[in-house]
């Protein structure tokens, strides 16, 4: 492997603080942020608008009950996120396995990458922040939906052309079996990780064994 490419919801951390931290967080706090940042998120309730004619503030509260997988959901989210992260309302949460594999992979020379459908700037809060520390200097880049969507094997190929890699070359980790079938379809490796153990392919990052390519392989 030259990369590693990972998800994060159930892959590196755990569906519960996604679902109930972040998403209530950001949820309670929708139309106060909105009010005080008309500027700055002006373009995002466009978005919502061109999408979902009404109110775009009762649409992007609706979605995220929905845990609707929008972009522009997303990218308000992750603005209300961080000012959560800044205040210390919360920490990202992060598996201690997760860390020591990426920590592992980092100092084997390993290029690591982050796909999730929440924002990049979301996935930068929850691993700059997170409850082993700052995490980010492990990663090489992040991509999000604007590549394509998670469980459609176009995205991967986009992804593996962005970082300079075939995709034969890069290992994907996710929780869901379809974004794995998709990654697998667009040549990658792939493990399905199956933290409460089913039928994944491994169970926690400590069984996935990469083997990185020599140094300044691409």
């Amino acid at each position: 492997m030259t990369a590693i490419l990972t998800d994060i919801e159930g892959t590196t951390s755990s569906i519960a603080f996604v679902a109930e931290v972040l998403f209530p967080y950001a949820r309670a706090r929708v139309a106060d942020y909105v009010a005080a940042h008309r500027e700055e998120t002006a373009a995002i309730l466009a978005e919502v608008t061109a999408t979902e004619p009404g109110d775009p503030v009762a649409t992007l509260i609706r979605w995220i009950d929905e845990d609707r997988k929008a972009t522009p959901l997303k990218a308000l989210q992750g603005m209300i996120w961080a000012d959560g992260y800044a205040s210390g309302a919360f920490r990202g949460h992060v598996y201690p396995d997760a860390v020591a594999g990426l920590r592992r992979w980092h100092a084997a020379g390993v290029r690591l990458y982050v796909f999730s459908s929440g924002s990049v700037a979301a996935q930068k809060l929850l691993f700059g922040y997170s409850d082993a520390g700052d995490l980010t200097p492990l990663f090489s880049g992040y991509f999000d939906t604007n590549m394509g969507a998670k469980r459609e094997a176009g995205s991967y190929a986009k992804i593996a052309e962005a970082i300079g890699d075939t995709p034969a070359d890069v290992l994907f980790l996710s929780d869901t079996p379809e974004e794995v079938a998709a990654a697998r379809e667009a040549g990658m490796e792939a493990r399905l990780i199956d933290r409460v153990g089913g039928e994944g392919d491994v169970s926690s990052f400590n069984e996935v064994h990469a083997t990185p390519a020599k140094a300044g392989a691409r």
